[in-house]
């Protein structure tokens, strides 16, 4: 399939023959006689190519648009694109320090960068999750409604930690 062009000629196991009218990096379009326009993966194999034209150069027909918004979805998806959110000042060079109730037992300090860096993950977490679920398809919007329900009471419980963030807009809010 990576060799696929414009013009070749496909034939699928649900609706026959078709020819790709367009091609990105990972999908491309057929037009079918009977059936329209479809948009199919590059991966599906329910296709087989019948043939390539001769003399169509260069498979694909993306631009760098499209690259960014394949390249960004992927990075989100996986949760490896987090957005910068800034710690406040004053708490810059500050320690967390947690005491246990038995006063026998070492008191934990973790630096404040490192405890705001965990409360920024869990939030980027939450949203991967919200649209997870929002884009789910098998999920009603019965269920929808009811596991956003769980992640709105979450931002709730995190508004206490709003202490730490630079920016008011970087808050947690529970609407």
């Amino acid at each position: 399939m990576e060799d696929l062009k414009v013009g070749s000629k496909i034939e699928h196991l649900r609706y026959g023959i078709g020819i790709v009218s367009e091609t990105g990096l990972t999908n491309f379009n057929v037009f079918f006689k009977n059936g329209g326009e479809m948009s199919f993966s590059k991966s599906n194999e329910e296709i087989e190519v019948l043939n390539t034209p001769e003399g169509v150069t260069g498979g694909l027909s993306v631009d760098l648009n499209q690259v960014e918004e394949m390249i960004s979805y992927v990075l989100d998806k996986y949760g490896a694109l987090t957005e910068v959110v800034e710690l406040g000042e004053k708490w810059e060079g500050g320690e967390l320090e947690m005491h246990a109730a038995n006063r026998d037992l070492l008191s934990k300090k973790i630096p404040m960068e490192t405890f705001f860096h965990k409360i920024v993950m869990v939030r980027d977490r939450l949203r991967v999750l919200e649209q997870n679920i929002n884009s789910h398809p098998k999920l009603t919007d019965e269920d929808k409604v009811h596991f956003q329900q769980y992640i709105t009471r979450s931002y709730g419980s995190l508004t206490s930690f709003n202490v730490l963030f630079k920016h008011k807009e970087d808050y947690f809010s529970s609407k």
